[in-house]
């Protein structure tokens, strides 16, 4: 199935306009994850080289926090934003129309999001190494999410952690409801939407 075969409406929300596009070529898919991983390294760089005002402990702490955070915003974004807004549902129905193509936020969306509600209010509430701990940890979560969205939909996995977040995630598309957690189902089990039909 390719963009065109789409309905309209689903088809336009992939391709918006000539600069802004959710459907994305393999490099431009494959970029997206290196500038995420270089955003991770260079957060962990800076973390360790310059330390910090506070311990460790607490550094260690505020990005164990933010990973923990990520996967409730996971959780909300998938079953509030992207099945529930507009124009964002729109959006990701053309994921579930084609699951395999390479449909994501454009980098310079996300990263954008990132600084503007992770990264700046931390900072303001807290200062820099605060900012870049608590973002840390939420980027690690992004990454993590991200390959294993990826891993749901192109690799094969015969048994373990991956298979299950892949039957998690098949169930998922196939209801197009309920088991909105990518990375974990915890949050859809607090939730109640871990064992819809």
């Amino acid at each position: 199935m390719t963009v065109s075969d789409l309905s309209p409406m689903v088809a336009g929300s992939v391709r918006m306009t000539r600069w802004f596009t959710l459907a994305h070529g393999v490099w431009a898919y494959r970029a997206d994850v290196a500038v995420y991983l270089g955003a991770v390294v260079a957060l962990l760089v800076a973390l360790a080289l310059h330390s910090p005002p506070t311990p460790w402990w607490q550094t260690s702490g505020l990005a164990a926090a933010g990973l923990l955070g990520w996967t409730l915003v996971e959780y909300g974004l998938h079953r509030f934003v992207l099945h529930g807004m507009a124009p964002f549902r729109h959006w990701h129905a053309a994921h579930h129309a084609m699951p395999t193509a390479l449909i994501y936020t454009p980098t310079v969306l996300s990263a954008g999001l990132f600084a503007l509600l992770v990264f700046l209010p931390v900072m303001h509430w807290g200062g820099v190494w605060p900012a870049s701990a608590w973002t840390l940890g939420m980027l690690v979560g992004y990454l993590g999410f991200t390959v294993t969205h990826h891993a749901t939909h192109h690799w094969r996995a015969r048994a373990g952690w991956l298979r299950r977040r892949k039957a998690w995630h098949a169930r998922h598309h196939h209801l197009h409801r309920g088991c909105y957690g990518v990375t974990s189902g915890f949050w859809d089990r607090v939730f109640g939407s871990a064992d819809v039909r």
